[in-house]
């Protein structure tokens, strides 16, 4: 509902640190149909239509959200579309803090193989479903011995986790 990225943005101003920008990628829609031709992994997810509707919001009530604290300005874009299709064309550089919220092993592996290596050396990765969806454990896993990452995961609540890089 962009509360994460109105406060990143807090964050980022009462820091008076005007060189950062806040990017935040979502479909707007919730999750994509499973590609179990690829990633058979997501076969695993729970497509309970009582859940999917609560997870989509649009970009205009995430705007409207972050615009109720005065946040939504210059230093913050809003990239609507699937992770597979915005992603490789994202012009974003370098990743202080990269927070990722996919859901799904193609979301959450997409995520990884794009953003991941932007992030700089001391910068923090942060997994908010890492223990509520299998399949986005698994590409965590898959990801982290693919690059032969070994830094300590540690907990955030009963879901999140993070690690540094």
């Amino acid at each position: 509902r962009g509360g994460v990225l109105a406060l990143m943005r807090a964050i980022l101003r009462a820091q008076n640190q005007s060189d950062r920008h806040v990017w935040g990628f979502d479909s707007f829609k919730g999750l994509p149909e499973p590609d179990l031709e690829r990633y058979p992994q997501d076969a695993q997810m729970d497509r309970d239509a009582n859940y999917l509707p609560h997870i989509g919001v649009t970009k205009e009530d995430v705007e409207r959200n972050i615009r109720k604290y005065g946040l939504l300005d210059e230093g913050i874009t809003l990239v609507e579309g699937w992770f597979k299709d915005t992603l490789p064309n994202a012009n974003v550089e370098k990743i202080a803090l990269l927070r990722l919220d996919g859901d799904m092993y193609e979301s959450t592996m997409d995520s990884l193989e794009y953003l991941e290596p932007k992030v700089s050396q001391g910068g923090f990765i942060i997994i908010d479903d890492y223990n509520s969806w299998e399949p986005c454990k698994a590409a965590v896993h898959d990801y982290r011995e693919k690059k032969g990452i070994d830094a300590s995961i540690n907990p955030i609540d009963w879901t999140g986790i993070w690690w540094q890089k």
